[in-house]
């Protein structure tokens, strides 16, 4: 590692399953940083409070709505949640208040506690603070929450950025 080379801002996103929410908005952060042209100082990744689907890919309406869009989410791998995320990550994003509950129960300190925040909690036009679960609903559904995710990334984005750009 060189004298000026700064360690990238590490960003895990968290809803239940790691195969609809949180991939798509791993996916829609990491193009957001890579756009801005500081894709090489951030680390988005994605995990799930359970392990039912750990080693999937993201379910399919996942992978159509992300590339209806422009994203290509093929590459991901469904994993669970894990304690040494707390210390390898910056930023833990819930994608809804039940994540949220259980990201703070299996936070071991308040430093982990404090890294727990809301996607929808960073956009002020969010009608609610959740991210609705698409899984059990139509494929629009995947359309409509990938706004969502969207529109919360590009405000959250926002707010890191002037952090990861270089200092002059």
């Amino acid at each position: 590692m060189t004298a000026n080379a700064v360690e990238p801002f590490r960003v895990v996103f968290v809803c239940t399953g790691n195969i609809c929410r949180s991939p798509m908005a791993e996916v829609v952060f990491r193009a957001l940083a890579d756009s801005a042209g500081v894709g090489d100082r951030v680390v988005s990744t994605s995990a799930g409070t359970g392990d039912w689907h750990v080693g999937e890919r993201a379910d399919e309406r996942t992978l159509d709505a992300l590339s209806r869009r422009g994203y290509d989410g093929a590459r991901h791998r469904a994993r669970q949640f894990g304690m040494a995320d707390f210390s390898r990550s910056d930023l833990v994003v819930a994608l809804d208040r039940s994540h949220e509950r259980i990201l703070r129960g299996w936070a071991h300190s308040d430093t982990d506690a404090d890294k727990i925040a809301l996607l929808l909690s960073f956009d002020a036009s969010a009608p609610t603070l959740d991210v609705p679960d698409p899984y059990y609903a139509h494929e629009a559904m995947f359309d409509e929450v990938l706004g969502m995710i969207e529109s919360a990334s590009r405000a959250l984005f926002r707010q890191l950025e002037p952090a990861l750009r270089p200092a002059p």
